[in-house]
Formats: C-alpha cells, structure tokens, sequence
C-alpha cells in the first residue's frame, strides 16, 4: 500500500510540473506562453526573463520526470522543491491563498515534493537512486541557487514603466 501512494504522489507531482511548465512555454492549460511570462519574470527581477522561464521550466520538466520515474532519486522532487520556493517566494505578495495569487499552490507543491524526497520513491521506480554523497552535493547546491533567485527577486527594483510617446504627423 506504501508503495503505491508513494507512486501516486509521484505522478501527481512530476505530472503537474510538467503542466506548469508547458503553460509558461507554450500557453497550454491557459498559460501566459514564453513571451508573457518572460516579461512577468523581468519586471520581478529574475533577467533575462526569456532565459530565465526557459531554465525554471527546464528544471519543472526535468524534475517532474525524474519525480515519476523514481530515477536518480532525490534529484527530481529535489528540484522540483527547488523551483517551488522561488515561485512561492515571487507569490510572497499575494499572501497564502491561491485565490489571491498568493503562495498556497507553490508551498504546497514544495511540501509534498521534500516529503517525497525524505520518503524515498518506493518500489515502483525505473533506476536507482544517486549515491548518498551525490544527493546531498546536490541537495545544498539546489539550496543555493534557490537563495540566490530568492535574492535576486527581493532585491531587485521594479523595471521602469516605458516612455509614453506623443504620436507625430509622421506617425498617424
């Protein structure tokens, strides 16, 4: 029965990462896309947008695979916890519920996916796992990289609005 849940949590998991990520690719699920998104990314301090969207989604995709499959295990709920902590971090505004675009969603994802890396994947998973010392040298650089987005983001100040410009006989 453990084994199971466990493999249920996983597929949850690694499978709405994956819808995460295609909606600020791709605009699937009613998502902004990568042009929408790379501005939302911009404006809150993580630059270049474009490049930055492309790299947290690379990580959802990557982790929510590696999350389902149970390969190289904890790497993938790892870094899916990693990329919710900053998405809870750029939410932080909204306050805790979803309903205001508050952190409840990414919070959420961050707790199940620690609580999966601590649980281990169960039997069901294609791989092995990384080796103790592997796992922990990527544990503390997820951490790392994950304080240093965090930073970024409340440190930055706000991009300034765009110049209005007057229409010109020229331009009508």
């Amino acid at each position: 029965m453990r084994d199971a849940a466990l493999l249920g949590a996983r597929l949850l998991l690694g499978g709405y990462m994956g819808i995460h990520a295609s909606q600020k690719l791709w605009g699937k699920f009613h998502g902004p896309g990568l042009e929408t998104q790379s501005k939302v990314f911009e404006k809150n301090g993580l630059a270049p947008g474009r490049e930055m969207v492309m790299a947290a989604s690379a990580t959802e995709i990557a982790g929510g695979a590696l999350t389902i499959t149970g390969l190289a295990w904890p790497a993938g709920p790892l870094a899916v916890a990693g990329a919710m902590t900053v998405a809870a971090a750029y939410m932080r505004e909204g306050g805790l519920m979803a309903a205001r675009s508050g952190v409840e969603l990414p919070v959420a994802y961050t707790t199940l996916a620690l609580t999966l890396a601590a649980a281990g994947p169960g039997k069901y998973k294609l791989g092995p796992a990384l080796p103790k010392p592997l796992a922990t040298l990527g544990a503390v650089a997820g951490v790392v990289a994950a304080g240093a987005l965090i930073a970024m983001m409340v440190t930055s100040k706000p991009a300034p609005p765009e110049p209005v410009t007057e229409p010109t006989a020229a331009t009508e």
